[in-house]
């Protein structure tokens, strides 16, 4: 079960993906493709080390995403990114304030080993 914070980063890049795949001329027409690549990152929001304290995934010290799928996500994000001011106003200033939460201390289990 996610939380307020979660939850929110999950519905804004549900919206992004969206987006993209809706208005972006680069998107690819391989169904099911956006409905599995937002699954995937609900789930990685899901398991994430930070939890509700979780910093901007592009701040963020670790990296849960497959590098593939990571860089799949920065295109979308940059292409949808400027757009979401008109489609989803109060969505993009919360995500732009939430990304500038400081990065919280790495969990004590998730710390490398001296």
């Amino acid at each position: 079960m996610s939380g307020k914070h979660i939850g929110r980063e999950k519905l804004t890049i549900g919206k992004m993906i969206a987006l993209y795949e809706q208005k972006c001329p680069q998107a690819l027409q391989e169904e099911g493709h956006y409905r599995a690549l937002n699954s995937y990152a609900e789930k990685r929001l899901d398991r994430c080390v930070f939890g509700e304290e979780k910093p901007a995934c592009k701040q963020c010290p670790v990296h849960c995403y497959q590098p593939e799928k990571r860089e799949e996500m920065k295109q979308i994000m940059r292409w949808a990114g400027p757009r979401m001011l008109w489609h989803h106003p109060i969505l993009t200033v919360l995500h732009l304030i939430d990304d500038r939460r400081p990065v919280p201390e790495l969990p004590e289990k998730y710390r490398p080993k001296k």
